[in-house]
């Protein structure tokens, strides 16, 4: 599974646009406007990492961090506006563990989240499963029952994302985004490629079809109807 992220910000657009990104991105996130109730909910239960803003009303970020830093060993990411190297110093001296100046772009966000969380976690292993077909994310191999499913890199990354999101419709800008990047324009036919792989692999003994395009909308890992 993957990690669960407090958020600490009180400028609301910032944190709505984190929440989208990241729980799209499959990570658990719960926030706060305001440092005194983030201190609550870290006191309840400690997140895998906290994204913290330094200007919050009451508490600042400094001092939260300074909090958050003396309960335990919580990855820390200062998200702010305040960019001079005094500034920086400020933040890592109060425990911080990686600093990043608004505006920020998301990529570069959920890079150096995951960055943090390798130093501070051991991996956790995960089997998705849905109707008859399974993911082992350990050995990067998908299985139809019994039977036993090679995948390249970039077909285990698909599978992966529709086994994350079952019965959820992925567009293809999703899908381009979390599988490639941004390295295809939208007239590149790759994605259909691939899932015709995709269905070749997981349909090579006749099995039921799970992987269903949604005319003018993007594709589904669904039951046959």
């Amino acid at each position: 599974m993957k990690a669960r992220i407090l958020i600490i910000e009180d400028d609301e657009a910032i944190l709505a646009f984190l929440k989208r990104g990241l729980t799209y991105d499959g990570y658990e996130v719960e926030t706060a406007e305001d440092g005194q109730t983030g201190l609550a909910i870290a006191r309840g239960n400690m997140p895998d990492l906290v994204i913290l803003d330094i200007m919050l009303p009451g508490i600042d970020g400094i001092e939260v961090c300074r909090r958050l830093r003396a309960a335990g060993k919580v990855p820390i990411l200062m998200l702010t506006a305040k960019d001079s190297v005094s500034d920086r110093v400020v933040g890592l001296d109060a425990g911080a563990d990686d600093y990043l100046v608004k505006p920020f772009n998301l990529d570069e966000l959920l890079a150096r989240i995951r960055a943090l969380l390798r130093r501070t976690t051991t991996p956790k292993l995960k089997e998705y499963d849905f109707e008859d077909l399974k993911l082992d994310t350990g050995t990067r191999r998908a299985y139809r029952g019994e039977r036993i499913i090679d995948l390249t890199a970039k077909e285990y990354e698909l599978l992966e994302l529709f086994m994350r999101h079952p019965r959820q419709v992925l567009t293809r800008e999703m899908i381009y985004d979390d599988v490639w990047g941004y390295d295809f324009g939208g007239e590149s036919n790759i994605i259909e490629v691939y899932v015709r792989y995709l269905r070749q692999k997981l349909e090579e003994s006749e099995e039921a079809r799970l992987l269903h395009t949604v005319r003018g909308m993007g594709y589904v890992l669904r039951e046959e109807e």
